[in-house]
């Protein structure tokens, strides 16, 4: 590469052909013939003596010997006196000493740009489009285009931009540095370039002329050192570094500004005064500015997207402005990516390298703009002209430029362009259409392997293969995760991956990070795409499976903490996906809620280890979502060593571990209700005794059912208040306690529904936030040690006569106030948990005058998928819920209230029969009589 400033010297050729010329005219005219002999020998040393004098002189003035001190050159002019005897003897020097000093005069007199300069003549008559529908189809899209930004970003003429207060002032000391980069091959405009440019209403500060490859280098270099101004300077390399090589350049700057030309793009001259001047704003200055952009294609009806080159097609996207069709840019437009002309700040210009491009044959136009939305989240503007004045416009008088046809429209390089825009929106690229027309999808699922591809095909099969959801996938990319081998894991055609429709998005995350050691490629370019797919496509949620490297899970939780609308990020246990297939049935609404939810496991346990470790290892042995899960466990003051010891050493990998130990003794009452307290709305509190043992699938029914029943907002179940894990064998608040199975009862609607009741579970249950504060309050107003003191008497209800027992305020409550627990329900009376029945303070108690039979309350464990049980294989609408009262019989939701209405024994005197208390959810107190009718 080649650098050359401030010129005042000629090459050696153009020496010689100068000294050619004279010696083949004039000189030899006047030559006689007896000193011809004598003449051309003593020119042509003379001739010879200048060239190397002008060797040595070009080699100290090029780059490499620039920073050397200045040569002296008084040697040379020496030996050349010396010579000169020799050389031209006595009697000829005299003769053709004055053809000589006019030889020497010509040579070094400075050449002018009118010398040197060439001018492109570009004979050709703009067309105009006489496709009606064409027009029709152009017109329309830009409308659309013009009236969406001005609704959410909002367009401004040039005057109204030029009225924004701006960082730089253009006529004081806060004038900024403008770099111009001025790209040349074969077009004869450079002289065209550089009058334009001197001629700007703000100075430039420095010029570069750049010649890659290019067969006119000579010409070019001539033409700048004509111009004799130390700003220009004159870059050139013997390699073509095509369309990046300016870019590359441009890194090299010490201006606020760059501005990059293309050889067919001549300014106007306000051109730099309103790039700056729009850049300086606040709106403007994280953008690249330009004269010329593209809109990329919009999605056609079959789901596809077609070539930005295809014809008499509104979704093939628009090139602004467009004079075949009328189309002039009079407001600032947001484009996809600008052509022929950027400015930018200087710093602006490092993110076109981020990642390496596919081709550096052609696409750095779009390839720039993708960059710097991905990375520095920067738009593409073109800016508005005024018709009336060229001096505005990008493109003054070369109007080449401006003319569609002359974009790029080889078979091939579209074909690649094509790829390259498609390859940019698969990776997160929002252009104009993703933005106009945001997408609302149900799952984005991430693979960073082919592994994880695997594990997660069952479920991401299943949201494609369910009714109304939409669901696709992500890959790495690269060498970790190829597009083909993701596609032939989840017997896909290879063909998805070049198909230019959603389906399987390839993020080349591999080829990106290359053989770097170091996690913050792979980071940086898993979370900027993400960032971009999740802001187009709105998933619900975003799944991988939890054993997903640690620097792509922090990549995944950055990108889904973007969305304003809301991505929950869920991480599943390999072991769990096929597990968890119910997710697809759950609407979107409810499913982007996912995390919202925080699940506390609550054990209450007293000198029963051989119990507590049965229930610690069913726990250990469930599935779970990938949830953070506290545990808790709740000892009373005689709790024995062995206890002690168990719990201690329990190690517990789902969430933090918790003890409590009471110090004065307070029996069950105290130690189940003070056992949990809700800290938050989404705080649920299941409780478990230790003689109770749970099903694998207990925590996958408990998330599956408060996301259907308490998560969704199209559901509304208020009386909904807790839900249970076991079905219970018994009517337990009848006096005969008689047998009951719900399989048999419910027969005629479905033999596996779930159901509503209003008896609470102790045996397995979840309580919700906003009830159990409600609960608190209740009991704290109820509770005396004289269990007769209690004034509520539920009609025909043994609890009526139970004594210090937590359930019986529970019970009482949910009946004064029409509450329900959500049952399951399933063959043989399977359930979630089951009661081994072992003695302690109720079962088997000295004063416990009721015998109970195990058989009547232990029950099988659950130990296969149970959403293949449920009713159409997946929870029933709350509203076919069907729901029993506290004695098994069928009532409404509405009867329930009326039921508890009637009965008048809350801790507010209601007296109509259509009022029930209501609390303040926040402290659980009772504020007023409410109508449920």
């Amino acid at each position: 590469m080649r650098f050359a400033r401030n010129p005042n010297n000629r090459s050696g050729d153009y020496l010689e052909g100068m000294l050619s010329d004279y010696v083949g005219g004039k000189a030899k005219v006047k030559a006689t013939k007896t000193g011809c002999t004598w003449l051309v020998t003593a020119l042509t040393c003379l001739q010879l003596a200048f060239a190397v004098y002008a060797t040595i002189l070009l080699y100290y003035m090029s780059p490499s010997v620039e920073l050397r001190t200045k040569p002296e050159f008084t040697w040379a002019t020496r030996i050349a006196r010396n010579m000169k005897q020799f050389i031209i003897p006595p009697h000829v020097h005299g003769r053709y000493q004055e053809a000589a000093s006019l030889i020497t005069a010509e040579i070094f007199s400075p050449i002018t740009p009118s010398q040197v300069c060439e001018h492109e003549r570009i004979d050709f008559v703009q067309k105009k489009s006489s496709d009606v529908q064409m027009i029709k189809l152009k017109r329309e899209l830009y409308d659309e285009i013009l009236d969406f930004q001005s609704k959410t970003i909002g367009t401004e003429t040039l005057s109204e931009l030029m009225a924004m207060k701006s960082q730089w002032d253009m006529r004081g000391p806060n004038r900024p540095k403008v770099t111009v980069l001025l790209n040349h091959f074969k077009r004869k405009t450079l002289c065209s370039q550089l009058d334009s440019l001197l001629q700007q209403s703000l100075p430039f500060h420095q010029v570069w002329v750049l010649s890659f490859g290019s067969p006119n280098e000579h010409s070019l270099k001539r033409i700048v050192e004509s111009y004799n101004d130390s700003r220009i300077s004159f870059i050139s390399s013997s390699y073509d570094f095509k369309y990046y090589g300016r870019f590359q350049m441009a890194l090299q700057t010490e201006a606020d500004l760059v501005y990059i030309v293309d050889d067919d793009m001549i300014p106007g001259k306000k051109m730099l005064q309103i790039l700056s001047h729009v850049a300086g704003t606040e709106k403007y200055k994280n953008s690249v500015l330009g004269s010329i952009g593209r809109i990329l294609p919009f999605r056609q009806k079959d789901f596809t997207f077609p070539s930005y080159r295809k014809l008499r097609s509104k979704e093939a996207g628009l090139y602004l402005p467009d004079p075949a069709y009328d189309i002039t840019v009079q407001k600032i437009v947001q484009v996809d990516f600008l052509s022929s002309s950027w400015f930018l700040s200087a710093e602006l210009v490092k993110a076109l390298f981020i990642e390496t491009p596919s081709t550096f044959m052609t696409g750095e136009d779009l390839h720039l703009s993708y960059q710097l939305q991905k990375y520095r989240n920067a738009g593409s503007f073109v800016l508005p002209v005024d018709l009336t004045d060229k001096e505005t416009w990008g493109d003054s008088e070369h109007r080449l430029a401006y003319v569609s046809e002359t974009t790029v429209i080889f078979k091939d390089i579209v074909q690649v362009r094509d790829d390259q825009w498609w390859r940019a929106l698969s990776t997160g690229y929002v252009t104009q259409w993703a933005a106009m027309y945001p997408q609302k999808i149900d799952a984005l699922f991430y693979a960073h392997s082919v592994d994880e591809v695997k594990a997660l095909a069952p479920l991401l099969e299943k949201f494609r293969s369910s009714v109304g959801k939409k669901a696709y996938i992500v890959v790495s990319g690269g060498n970790f995760c190829p597009c083909e081998d993701a596609a032939a894991a989840l017997n896909w055609p290879k063909s998805v991956c070049k198909e230019r429709r959603f389906k399987i998005f390839d993020l080349q995350v591999g080829a990106l990070s290359g053989a770097s050691n170091s996690e913050v490629p792979v980071l940086q370019a898993v979370y900027s795409s993400l960032k971009g797919l999740i802001k187009i496509h709105n998933p619900s949620v975003i799944i991988t499976v939890t054993d997903i490297d640690p620097n792509v899970k922090k990549a995944l939780k950055m990108a889904s903490e973007t969305n304003v609308n809301g991505s929950a990020l869920v991480l599943l246990p390999r072991s769990s996906v096929s597990k968890v297939l119910w997710m697809a049935d759950l609407r979107s609404t409810a499913l982007q809620n996912w995390n919202r939810m925080r699940i506390y496991v609550n054990i209450i346990t007293q000198s029963r280890a051989p119990s507590l470790t049965r229930l610690l290892k069913s726990l250990s042995d469930a599935y779970y979502t990938g949830d953070e899960i506290p545990v808790s466990f709740n000892m009373d003051s005689k709790v024995d060593e062995a206890t002690i010891k168990l719990v201690d050493s329990f190690e517990w990998l789902h969430g933090p571990k918790t003890l409590r130990r009471r110090i004065i003794q307070g029996g069950l009452i105290r130690a189940v209700s003070e056992s949990w307290y809700p800290t938050s709305d989404d705080d649920f509190g299941l409780l478990l005794e230790d003689d109770i043992e749970v099903s694998p699938y207990y925590y996958l029914w408990i998330k599956y059912a408060i996301l259907a029943y308490h998560y969704d907002p199209q559901v509304s179940l208020p009386e909904l208040s807790s839900i249970s894990l076991y079905t219970p064998r018994l009517v337990e608040v009848v006096k005969e306690r008689p047998r009951w199975n719900p399989t048999e009862f419910f027969n005629r609607i479905h033999p596996n529904t779930p159901y509503l009741h209003q008896l609470p579970c102790s045996w397995g249950a979840v309580f919700f936030p906003k009830h159990w504060r409600e609960f608190y309050v209740y009991m704290n107003m109820r509770f005396t040690e004289d269990a007769k003191a209690n004034p509520v008497q539920i009609p025909k209800s043994r609890t009526n006569g139970w004594q210090a027992s937590w359930k019986k305020f529970l019970i009482d409550m949910m009946y004064l106030r029409g509450y329900v627990s959500l049952y399951p329900n399933f063959p043989n009376q399977a359930s979630f948990s089951t009661n081994h029945m072992e003695p302690g303070a109720h079962i088997s108690a000295k004063d416990n005058v009721v015998r109970h039979d195990k058989a009547d309350f232990e029950v099988p464990l659950l130990m296969e998928d149970f959403r293949t049980l449920l009713p159409n294989g997946k929870l029933p609408p709350a509203s076919k819920l069907p729901s029993l009262n506290l004695f098994n019989q069928p009532v409404s939701l509405k009867g329930l209230k009326a039921a508890g209405a009637k009965l008048g024994q809350d801790v507010l005197p209601c007296n109509n029969a259509t009022e029930i208390v209501t609390v303040d959810h926040i402290t659980g107190l009772p504020q007023q009589c409410s109508k449920f009718i």
